[in-house]
């Protein structure tokens, strides 16, 4: 009660002087002297370091990737030291790959408007990874421009182009999923699949079988924890890749959860990635839910040189600074938005869970698989055995491979659809499409 008093006090007090709008907007901050500075410089710094981490880091992942899996080796081919056919960048931007026009000299970029660069050989690719413009890879070389190695970084599934020079190729979208990726086919192309084979106990087949399964834009992340690859119905149980952006106020990430964004990070560079660092979770020992992960030890992970916990903080910072997308003029429409807003604040209740502007809830954003209507197979991979109220805005970027976490609803009216029904709204026809006009709008 003391402290409702306080507070009422306060609003009084803000009321008699008119400050209310002086609360409610940011004020100009003049950096010129003392620890604003530090802070400004601090911004910058975290800023560009997490953008570099972001697209450019491997974390030591090379040791994985290139020298146990030789992925490599499939990259360059036969005819350039590997063993293959090779990837030609055609083949590359057929399985998704996307290449970030600004890394490309003129000479090249005019030579590829010309149709005078040769997609079809592998020779090619070695020479855009040499230019570092393959997003998401890095190739490392020999002195003698021999492919002798290769890492992945974030940006690899959460990066797509603008498709601006041509599709496939154009300037980077952080923070976008890239739904064309077909990780599974690419890395079923690398020559020694024991690692994987030998953590799952089966044969190479098996994975190579396995991974295909998975399809474009979709990645199974629990596959290592629980060796579950088949949904019960005998579906994929690979989840889409979810967007890295519209992040900052969201607690939980990723599709059911697990931990914030940070966590997740630290969870993939580690256990994913597979690079060099330090991982801290004791609820991968739980041998039940994660047979895996707890006899290989991965609720704690300590390698002996880390090279990836010094560099979380800047990349968090840059994450939580990319912002949702606006969706672009002409998209949706205006009026059945404006109409489909009022729809989901009101009489059709979305807002409870998904609460503007972080169209998620403050807090815990967690529910059970019966309280949103759906199976909770993927729900019990995860730790706290939930799914995430996923934000929403920038949902326009991400409707390729469905909605939800498995594409179970192939359009945003399937979606609007299955809340219908689960919690008997009685929506009209009409109402339904002005639903699905804001979240367009969003």
């Amino acid at each position: 009660m003391k402290h409702h008093w306080m507070w009422s006090g306060l609003a009084v007090l803000v009321s008699s002087f008119g400050l209310a709008g002086v609360l409610a907007a940011p004020r100009p901050v003049a950096v010129t002297s003392g620890f604003d500075r530090v802070i400004a410089a601090n911004v910058a710094d975290q800023l560009a370091r997490g953008r570099e981490v972001f697209r450019f880091d491997t974390f030591g992942d090379e040791v994985f990737w290139g020298d146990a899996l030789r992925l490599h080796q499939a990259i360059a081919g036969a005819g350039l030291g590997g063993v293959g056919p090779g990837v030609s960048p055609r083949a590359a931007l057929a399985v998704g790959l996307k290449v970030d026009v600004d890394a490309l000299p003129p000479a090249l970029v005019q030579a590829l408007r010309a149709g005078q660069v040769d997609l079809d050989s592998p020779a090619t690719t070695l020479v855009l990874l040499k230019l570092n413009s393959v997003v998401g890879v890095t190739g490392r070389f020999d002195e003698h421009g021999g492919l002798k190695s290769m890492g992945i970084q974030c940006a690899l599934c959460h990066s797509t182009v603008d498709d601006s020079l041509t599709a496939g190729i154009g300037h980077r979208l952080d923070g976008w999923a890239n739904r064309d990726l077909n990780v599974g086919a690419i890395v079923a192309l690398a020559p020694n699949l024991a690692p994987f084979a030998d953590l799952l106990g089966v044969d190479q087949a098996t994975v190579r079988a396995v991974l295909q399964s998975w399809g474009p834009g979709r990645f199974d992340a629990e596959l290592v924890l629980d060796g579950k690859p088949f949904r019960p119905d005998g579906k994929s149980a690979s989840t889409l890749i979810p967007p890295a952006f519209g992040l900052a106020g969201v607690n939980l990430h990723t599709w059911t959860g697990w931990g914030s964004v940070t966590h997740w990070n630290a969870f993939v560079a580690n256990l994913e990635m597979h690079g060099q660092g330090t991982f801290f979770d004791p609820r991968l020992n739980d041998a039940t839910q994660f047979p895996i992960a707890a006899r290989e030890g991965f609720g704690d992970v300590r390698s002996p040189t880390d090279l990836i916990t010094a560099k979380l903080p800047a990349l968090h910072f840059y994450q939580l600074a990319i912002p949702a997308p606006k969706p672009p003029a002409g998209s949706f429409d205006e009026h059945a938005a404006e109409a489909g807003k009022a729809l989901f604040a009101g009489r059709a209740d979305c807002a409870r869970c998904h609460v503007p502007p972080l169209y998620t809830e403050p807090g815990w954003n967690m529910h059970t698989a019966d309280e949103i209507g759906i199976d909770d197979f993927q729900s019990s991979r995860a730790p706290d055995r939930r799914y995430r109220t996923s934000p929403l805005g920038g949902l326009w970027t991400h409707q390729k491979g469905g909605f939800y976490h498995d594409g179970r609803f192939p359009t945003l009216r399937a979606v609007v659809d299955h809340y219908d029904a689960a919690f008997r709204l009685g929506l009209a026809e009409r109402e339904k499409e002005e639903l699905v006009e804001f979240l367009k709008s969003l």
